[in-house]
């Protein structure tokens, strides 16, 4: 394996790629005949590693070439390039100033390389039951104040886009089903009272870490863990930050519902309130709670026992 540390600026039509300790900078075309003349190059060299931001979607054809030519790829998480990027007094940016920080970042920090998830396909159909709720809310926002013929027109797109939202539901479960080892997990998790096929198949899709961490590494991970914020003598509040945003929304939606009807939650929430935590911080607890349980059962391949939590 090379020394190289390769930092990879994604946008829509063009892959800007640095390579770090030296001056030398390439563009290629963000399509598939530009992919593959980077990845025939990458080959030659043979790096230490492949560094490039997750922007949303955009990096997925890239990664998908990267792992098809077995090169060592990491996606890191925009926000801890920035900040990198801050910390070293690089503020300008222009994409190959961003790849060049992005290979910076790659060589300072070496994160681990991760081959392409198996769950892509089932990301990718997530992303979409996603975009399909915010346009639901969106278009029953907009019904407030409008004339009676927009409201129909608005009313029979909300139909529409509920029915592509059950359409979308349906090919998800299809998709666990049809995989063992997920329809296996699946019903391992929706065994938790609260945990419903939305959360099961976002830890699926999402999460493949849970039970393969340590319970203080899984809440970091999610962004559910509390970071201490003291210097001297100042003590400030403790507050959660980061992770996997996706993951930490829809644990927090199912932990509403499990600090009403999961006997455990429930117990450690009102133990909680009664302790004189506001309901937001006993929340935040109670969602790495679930998380620390869920966790150990995926680890120990156990279904949901009362007596044991």
């Amino acid at each position: 394996m090379g020394k190289e540390y390769v930092g990879i600026d994604i946008s829509k039509d063009t892959l800007d790629v640095a390579i770090h300790g030296t001056d030398k900078k390439r563009k290629y075309s963000n399509d598939q005949s530009g992919i593959k003349k980077l990845c025939d190059m990458l080959v030659k060299m043979g790096p230490a590693l492949v560094v490039f931001e997750a922007t949303g979607g955009f990096e997925i054809p890239l990664y998908i070439g990267l792992d098809t030519a077995k090169l060592p790829a990491a996606p890191v998480n925009p926000r801890q390039v920035r900040d990198f990027a801050r910390s070293t007094g690089k503020l300008a940016k222009t994409d190959a100033l961003d790849a060049a920080v992005i290979a910076h970042f790659g060589h300072a920090i070496q994160p681990a390389p991760r081959p392409l998830s198996d769950t892509q396909e089932l990301k990718t159909l997530q992303n979409r039951r996603s975009q399909l709720i915010d346009m639901i809310t969106a278009e029953t926002n907009r019904l407030r104040g409008m004339p009676k013929p927009v409201k129909q027109r608005i009313k029979a797109h909300i139909t529409w886009l509920k029915e592509e939202l059950a359409e979308t539901d349906r090919e998800l479960q299809e998709m666990i089903k049809k995989d063992p080892s997920w329809k296996a997990k699946d019903k391992l998790l929706r065994s938790v009272p609260g945990v419903g096929p939305v959360l099961s198949c976002t830890l699926i899709a999402r999460l493949p870490e849970l039970g393969k961490l340590n319970r203080k590494e899984i809440a970091a991970l999610v962004g559910v863990a509390p970071f201490n914020r003291d210097s001297g003598g100042y003590h400030g509040r403790r507050s959660i930050w980061g992770g996997r945003g996706k993951v930490r929304n829809t644990l927090y939606m199912v932990t509403i519902v499990a600090a009403r009807f999961n006997p455990v939650i429930r117990e450690f929430y009102q133990r909680l309130l009664a302790a004189g935590k506001a309901k937001k911080v006993a929340l935040t607890a109670c969602m790495r709670r679930l998380l620390t349980i869920l966790n150990a059962m995926v680890k120990h391949d156990t279904h949901w026992d009362y007596s044991s939590c």
